[in-house]
């Protein structure tokens, strides 16, 4: 019926690995035939193009289950409106797997001011609309609707970061566990090759899908559960009413990825319980260079070869993803809950071996963009007893301030780097991935860091302070700015012993809770002194799964109960202005913003003005603030203004704790 099906199963899981002859996953039934196959195990649907290659997480699973003998078809970004594109390969024989893709599909669609964007890289050509809003949900239901009640099982970003309830920011209410609303029988969360694995495998045994709740990386939904033996989240309808219901919901999800500290989490919604299993264990060094080792084509499939290819494909070609996992925990993102914070990395002999397949690349130049992850200079745990125990549900590893146990060496990077620097045909070796310069600063040893500012940046070092304020920096989990400004300072010596004339580009979060508009002229005033303006400013964005999420809806910091003021509409508009108040379309924002702030005083012709007092009369508005005569009425109203502003929560209004 498969190809070598039943002889496969048990072999070796990359029996493939040095095939030189690879093809992409059957996405029509000529290519099935053309593989002997007759009918799928999985099909699996993604709201992304189909992009042969590890950094797109749809390629890894289904190469990982044609390396156990399934054989697996690939349905990417199908027209939902119609029935042909989900019927193309037939019916699978064990079931089907949907992601909506390497984003969420919301994220994918909307910026931040919920306008529509007008480009998708993971499309042909870079061709916008062709995945659906909520694209696991709106699959889902077509699959359930041609195929009944065939195995459903969802994954990725989209599913795993909405797995509980959730904020949505784009309707602006909390939505039940995605589960509920897709209908699929299983969700793998996280990385989630080792519980797909166990999924197929449980399937091919015979076992229904309705049976397999308890495997490890997975969450299910339940009639009854034992509520004794787990965690309980505050149920759904509470966290949908009440926000301190909803924070603390919010901080125990962040402890739910400790794979050491293995618990059932449970969240009523309704009559049934979303419960998810514990998670699955990091996969081993062994497994984790395997997987780099499948016999990928590293690129998109020919089909799209006269639709413009997929742009997506080009900011990672060339890139080697070294790690995955992160403990550096910044409030905004939500790593923690997704990949977790146990830090893993590939054998320098797997990155080079993918760094040598590159050199043989046609369009290859000799520059490597990036060896890294979603923490470039993390390559390995965060401390020994993070082997055995997980890391610590009482603290943060690297804020506010750095935990002693840490392991602060760079040697392991640092010989992959320069591994890979010496192969041939190797012009330059770049970092463009997050570097955590305050886990640079404990390393004792500056090896890495004259390496780094000699051979690994073109001229410019990207890094991200987020911030000037210490309040909002901790209110982020990140360190005090004068960390940074100690690593900004020791850069520019290293790159002046070393005769070059590089400089850091500094990224900054704009609109983020806990910011004051006292605190973004502070951000604004530190811009006017740098002497230079960031070209991009990322305004604060409300995604699934993120602690600063939950901040931005209930006023509330989950990690300490704490009352947090939430910048919201025009004042968010007026903190993003601020950061570029050199634009002349920002003067209103940035003139209301400092007469509101009773900053005047930056109002003018003087050296320390962000921008001049007059203005066509014709574009001004009328601020409605009181001029300030002097600095010290300037600062003793702020001191007023900041006392008020950190009393209040979302959307400034006093908030009443419920218990």
């Amino acid at each position: 019926m498969k190809k070598s099906m039943n002889d496969d199963r048990q072999k070796s899981r990359f029996d493939q690995k040095n095939n030189k002859n690879t093809v992409f996953l059957p996405m029509s039934k000529n290519e099935m035939n053309a593989q002997g196959i007759d009918q799928c195990d999985f099909i699996l649907v993604t709201g992304d193009a189909y992009v042969d290659h590890p950094s797109f997480g749809a390629a890894i699973i289904g190469r990982v289950l044609q390396s156990r003998g399934f054989a697996v078809g690939v349905i990417a970004q199908p027209n939902w409106r119609e029935n042909a594109d989900f019927k193309k390969l037939g019916v699978p024989r064990l079931g089907f797997l949907v992601t909506a893709g390497n984003l969420d599909s919301m994220v994918n669609h909307f910026t931040v001011n919920k306008k529509r964007r007008h480009e998708d890289v993971y499309a042909p050509g870079g061709k916008a609309g062709l995945r659906p809003d909520r694209a696991t949900i709106v699959y889902c239901g077509k699959i359930r609707e041609l195929y009944g009640d065939i195995p459903l099982i969802i994954g990725g970003i989209e599913a795993s970061l909405r797995r509980f309830a959730h904020y949505d920011y784009w309707q602006e209410k909390v939505r039940r566990p995605i589960l509920f609303d897709s209908r699929a029988d299983l969700l793998v969360y996280g990385m989630g090759e080792l519980a797909m694995i166990e999924i197929a495998q449980g399937l091919e045994a015979g076992i229904p899908v309705d049976q397999l709740t308890h495997i490890k990386g997975t969450a299910v939904i339940q009639k009854e559960a034992d509520v004794n033996d787990g965690v309980v989240l505050p149920a759904t309808e509470a966290v949908m009413t009440h926000p301190m219901a909803y924070a603390k919901a919010t901080a125990l999800i962040y402890q739910s990825n400790n794979a050491h500290d293995p618990k059932t989490y449970f969240q009523q919604s309704g009559n049934r319980y979303l419960c998810q299993n514990p998670p699955q264990l990091p996969l081993s060094q062994e497994a984790f260079d395997d997987l780099y080792d499948l016999p990928f084509t590293y690129n998109w499939h020919p089909a799209y070869d006269e639709l413009g290819g997929i742009p997506g494909l080009e900011e990672v070609k060339f890139s080697i993803t070294a790690n995955r996992g992160c403990y550096g925990n910044c409030t905004f993102c939500a790593l923690a809950i997704h990949q977790g914070k146990y830090v893993q990395m590939r054998s320098w002999e797997s990155i080079v071996r993918e760094a040598s397949r590159m050199t043989k690349d046609p369009d290859f130049k000799g520059y490597i963009h990036d060896i890294g992850g979603p923490t470039a200079n993390f390559s390995h745990l965060a401390c020994k007893k993070q082997e055995t125990r997980g890391y610590c549900s009482n603290r943060e590893c690297l804020a506010p301030e750095p935990c002693k146990s840490i392991d602060p060496s760079h040697k392991l990077y640092l010989e992959t780097l320069r591994a890979v620097r010496k192969l041939p045909g190797i012009k330059k070796v770049f970092i463009r991935s997050g570097i955590r310069y305050d886990y640079m600063a404990l390393d004792k040893d500056k090896t890495f860091f004259k390496e780094l500012v000699e051979y690994h940046i073109s001229g410019q070092l990207r890094v991200a302070p987020e911030h000037v304020s210490d309040e909002v920096l901790r209110h982020m989990g990140k360190p005090a700015f004068k960390v940074y400004e100690k690593f900004a300072r020791d850069f520019k010596q290293i790159d002046h012993q070393l005769g070059k004339n590089q400089f850091i580009l500094p990224y900054f979060i704009t609109g983020h809770p806990g910011c004051t508009l006292q605190e973004a002229i502070k951000l604004a005033e530190y811009i006017r002194d740098m002497g230079f303006f960031p070209e991009q400013v990322q305004d604060f964005y409300p995604t699934p799964g993120s602690v600063a999420t939950a901040m931005y809806y209930t006023g509330i910091n989950p990690l300490t109960l704490e009352v947090v003021y939430v910048p919201k509409g025009r004042e968010k508009n007026m903190q993003r202005a601020l950061v570029q108040y050199q634009k002349r379309d920002n003067y209103l924002l940035v003139y209301e913003a400092l007469t509101k702030a009773y900053r005047e005083d930056l109002i003018g012709s003087g050296k320390k003005a962000l921008i001049p007092e007059k203005v066509k009369s014709s574009n001004r508005q009328n601020p409605q603030a009181k001029k300030v005569s002097s600095s010290q009425s300037v600062q003793a109203k702020q001191s007023k203004i900041n006392q008020k502003d950190k009393s209040r929560g979302k959307n400034g209004k006093k908030i009443n704790r419920i218990h």
